[in-house]
């Protein structure tokens, strides 16, 4: 399972790698969402600096969304049709594609992170926190993503779809990852991240459960 995973997520990376379609278009649109919600506060740091963390999270989740697309645009019909007959483990697959959706969204949070020290003036109290909330948040948001896009894939309004099916789902993790970050950041006073990061940890560790069990006969129905 975790061969035919390390395979599926180098060809993946290796297709990203060569078009760049995170990069150069995934990335820079994040950026804009940060910069518009920055002239939206107005100029005073002192507002955007509370709202830094809701708005670093649903940056993550439009980026998640496009990237899930473009994963999913990855593999057209005869590209499942060699899936299933390649004699690659299911739950292998399942996790390839999860595991480089995992890097391209760790990429892009790098990115929107600096993003929101220099646009919003935040100051890190408990980085492991902020590392441990993106880590468990990306998991989850990464295998769910690659499970509902593998369960829209097959259907021609798949773009306007999934959306639909993914952001109301992730939205423990927009709520979790929220209050982590405002924890790790200090800018709630006496707030508690621990409660939070065992929420995203649930949430990661549900869903690459569910996804390794139920990705197969997903993958055969699409």
């Amino acid at each position: 399972m975790w061969r035919d995973g390390l395979l599926v997520a180098g060809k993946d990376l290796r297709i990203e790698a060569r078009s760049r379609v995170v990069l150069n278009q995934v990335a820079p649109f994040s950026l804009v969402v940060l910069v518009l919600f920055a002239l939206a506060l107005g100029p005073s740091r002192v507002p955007m600096a509370k709202a830094a963390p809701g708005l670093f999270w649903v940056s993550v989740l439009f980026a998640t969304v496009l990237a899930v697309q473009r994963s999913v645009s990855l593999e057209s019909s005869e590209a499942r049709d060699g899936l299933r007959l390649s004699g690659l483990d299911p739950a292998g697959v399942f996790l390839g594609k999860a595991m480089a959706l995992m890097v391209e969204l760790a990429v892009l949070e790098l990115l929107l992170g600096a993003g929101v020290v220099l646009f919003y003036g935040v100051h890190v109290h408990s980085a492991v926190d902020l590392v441990a909330a993106c880590v468990a948040g990306t998991i989850g948001l990464a295998a769910a993503g690659t499970l509902y896009g593998a369960l829209a894939g097959g259907l021609r309004v798949r773009e306007t779809l999934l959306p639909f099916l993914l952001l109301p789902v992730a939205a423990p993790v927009l709520l979790a990852g929220t209050r982590a970050w405002q924890a790790a950041l200090g800018s709630t006073p006496g707030a508690a991240g621990d409660p939070w990061l065992r929420l995203l940890c649930v949430f990661a560790a549900v869903y690459v459960a569910l996804g390794v069990v139920i990705f197969g006969p997903m993958l055969e129905a699409s």
